[in-house]
């Protein structure tokens, strides 16, 4: 099953995690340093919250559609490139505290968005989130 992502930099980590579990009804699927993602099933949504400058207002940072397996990037990358559109391809990328393999887009409004697969938990790594990173 696909869903949707939607990934939000907000300045008050501990309080929007607060607020979601409360609107969606359920704990972060994963919390890191200045990081933490819900994985809802009702409405199908990946919500991704990275910690941002105190003080600012909360904003999208992107915008994004998981799928189950590598091939469905792939068929995505190339429907994509059909379509006309300029892509940018990260395969075997870590990013969120995961390996992924992604292929980004720009929106008209210059908004960003992945079509990403979680191929594995990589909790070892010591990579820090940034803005181009889920």
């Amino acid at each position: 099953m696909s869903r949707v992502q939607l990934a939000l930099r907000v300045a008050d980590l501990e309080g929007s995690i607060a607020f979601y579990s409360k609107l969606f009804g359920a704990e972060p699927a994963k919390r890191r340093p200045g990081y933490a993602n819900f994985a809802i099933a009702e409405p199908p949504l990946k919500l991704v919250l990275i910690e941002g400058e105190e003080g600012e207002a909360t904003r999208l940072d992107h915008l994004g559609v998981e799928v189950e397996d590598t091939a469905q990037v792939n068929a995505a990358t190339q429907r994509l490139k059909d379509a006309g559109l300029a892509t940018f391809e990260e395969n075997d990328t870590s990013c969120c505290y995961a390996l992924q393999d992604k292929v980004w887009v720009h929106g008209p409004g210059a908004e960003p968005w992945e079509v990403y697969v979680v191929k594995g938990d990589a909790d070892t790594l010591a990579k820090e989130t940034d803005s181009a990173c889920c």
